[in-house]
């Protein structure tokens, strides 16, 4: 099943998601660039900080963290020394352009926990052969949001219907790399439901999904929101993920390029 990250730096909220089949707390300590890059978007600017590692790797019995850094700069290698000394288990070099900036990265980590890589520029997939011959790469993530704008496509999911992902995705699989497509929403909801998302992804082969903020929203939610809420979402997912064997994922694909047509001409 795909593995889900849950955005979150919030200790209680992390061992709530420890008892269901989540299987990443994601810590988010991006910030540099950030605000400028999606000023007009609905998305989440994260406050989390690198102390929030430490409390929430104690909580947890069985769930992975993983850690975003900021975009490469002067401080990156300080920035993976301290996220180690703090317990991280995975960590993520966001919004990288050149095959020279993941190379100094992975050489940073040297082995020390698991590296993951968030493809989401022009100039990262116009250089992703390069980047593909490095060693040391644990997995690759596809952010769609940054993808999108970068591109100037018109919605974020666009890249799912004009082919991008996909030539994206042949050469990562050929690496035979684990890899992980943007994330999804509560099965239900979206600008194109969840379901058609979800589907996608076990036709690309995606093992990896965020839990959008649909799922916990650290400004709205209590705890008990949470305790009520989450697992009864996740295990929703897990019994349609039981049943994708018997869809047929090709008609599933002409469906969401539509959905994702009638979105773009909205706009």
């Amino acid at each position: 099943m795909i593995k889900l990250m849950l955005i979150t730096n919030n200790p209680e909220v992390a061992k709530v998601a420890d008892t269901t089949s989540i299987d990443r707390i994601f810590i988010d300590l991006e910030q540099n660039g950030k605000n400028q890059r999606q000023a007009n978007l609905d998305t989440l600017i994260s406050n989390h900080k690198l102390e929030d590692i430490k409390e929430v790797k104690k909580v947890l019995k069985s769930t992975d963290v993983l850690v975003r850094l900021n975009s490469f700069y002067d401080q990156t290698k300080y920035e993976v020394e301290q996220t180690l000394l703090y317990g991280a288990d995975i960590i993520m070099l966001p919004y990288f352009k050149t095959a020279k900036e993941v190379f100094d990265f992975v050489s940073y980590v040297d082995g020390r926990a698991r590296v993951c890589i968030l493809l989401e520029t022009k100039e990262a997939v116009e250089c992703l052969d390069d980047i593909l011959k490095i060693k040391g790469i644990d997995e690759i993530h596809i952010g769609l949001n940054d993808l999108a704008i970068s591109y100037g496509f018109k919605f974020m999911f666009e890249s799912l219907q004009n082919g991008l992902i996909e030539e994206i995705v042949k050469k990562i699989k050929k690496k035979h790399i684990c890899f992980g497509i943007g994330g999804i929403a509560k099965l239900g909801y979206g600008l194109v439901p969840a379901e058609y998302i979800i589907a996608e992804h076990y036709r690309l082969g995606s093992q990896i999904a965020i839990l959008s903020r649909s799922f916990y929203n650290a400004n709205v939610d209590t705890i008990e929101d949470v305790k009520h809420h989450l697992a009864i979402e996740i295990e929703k997912i897990r019994a349609f993920e039981c049943g994708i064997s018997n869809m047929n994922l090709e008609e599933n694909k002409k469906i969401l390029d539509q959905l994702i047509l009638n979105v773009i001409k909205e706009n």
